[in-house]
């Protein structure tokens, strides 16, 4: 099931994406909520009952998908957890052995934004880069779980693109400043449910500026996985529904390979990551 948050007519609200249709659940029923985090919250009988609906769609409860604008997934996460240095060949400059545990760090709330919304660069920085990556959405509330337990706090997966700030990042050794520009954080287009997803370490994972490559990977090079991820971080801190991790980005397509790879984004570029089964994430840098 592909979960998305959508606008239409003023109003926010969630639905399931079909192939050229949205699935508007509030159409469906009253007493499904209008928000991500409060369905995820209600567990296997919203999904149920999404999953029902989806069996004997009523063209009533359709909506072109041209006529609604496509939210982030999760438009306002409490927390967005980030993580660096997770995939074989990115481990740090001058690293050479995985680290032993995860490089955790946070992006702030100002930073979500949606498929084809635009990633806004301000004059405060001139060195706009960005990072594709898998996103896991907690579904369940976690605190101090194993691994074992931490594959049933997984609501599903989307896209995300951790646009930095490289000559804010560089200016100390805390990142956060130069990964919370406003915008700096396309989500989308849709919650994909782990049912959709039955090997998440199996993803073909590509990212292109203007139809040009510039990422590509398999998500099997990931160090840490999800469920570990969710263990150690529970162990420090309780996990909400609607909390998201970034699960890391991989290295660059090697620079000499060509010119285009080696500038930071501009005005008028457009950033797609695309991972399979999961979808491609669209944006336009103004």
């Amino acid at each position: 099931m592909r979960l998305v948050t959508f606008r239409h007519d003023d109003r926010e609200r969630i639905g399931a994406q079909l192939e050229s249709h949205i699935l508007d659940l509030s159409r469906v029923s009253a007493g499904i909520p209008t928000d991500m985090k409060t369905f995820l919250s209600l567990g296997q009988s919203a999904l149920a009952q999404t999953h029902e609906a989806l069996a004997s769609v009523r063209e009533s409860w359709l909506l072109a998908e041209s006529d609604v604008t496509l939210l982030a997934p999760i438009p306002r996460p409490d927390k967005i957890i980030c993580i660096g240095h997770n995939y074989q060949g990115h481990i740090g400059i001058g690293k050479t052995e995985v680290p032993e545990f995860p490089n955790l760090f946070c992006k702030t709330v100002n930073t979500i934004t949606g498929h084809n919304h635009p990633i806004v660069i301000p004059p405060a920085t001139q060195q706009a880069d960005f990072e594709a990556e898998l996103m896991a959405v907690i579904g369940k509330r976690a605190y101090r779980v194993t691994e074992e337990e931490a594959k049933s706090c997984i609501a599903g997966y989307t896209i995300f693109n951790d646009v930095s700030a490289r000559d804010y990042q560089k200016r100390t050794n805390q990142w956060m400043l130069g990964k919370s520009f406003d915008t700096f954080g396309p989500m989308g287009q849709a919650l994909v449910t782990p049912d959709e997803v039955p090997d998440p370490y199996a993803l073909d994972l590509e990212l292109t500026v203007n139809g040009v490559p510039h990422q590509r990977v398999n998500t099997r090079d990931m160090i840490f996985s999800v469920p570990y991820l969710i263990s150690y971080i529970s162990q420090v801190m309780t996990l909400e529904v609607g909390d998201v991790i970034a699960t890391g980005t991989p290295s660059k397509l090697p620079e000499a390979a060509d010119a285009e790879r080696k500038r930071f984004l501009q005005a008028g570029d457009v950033v797609e990551v695309t991972i399979e089964k999961l979808g491609t994430l669209r944006n336009t840098v103004q």
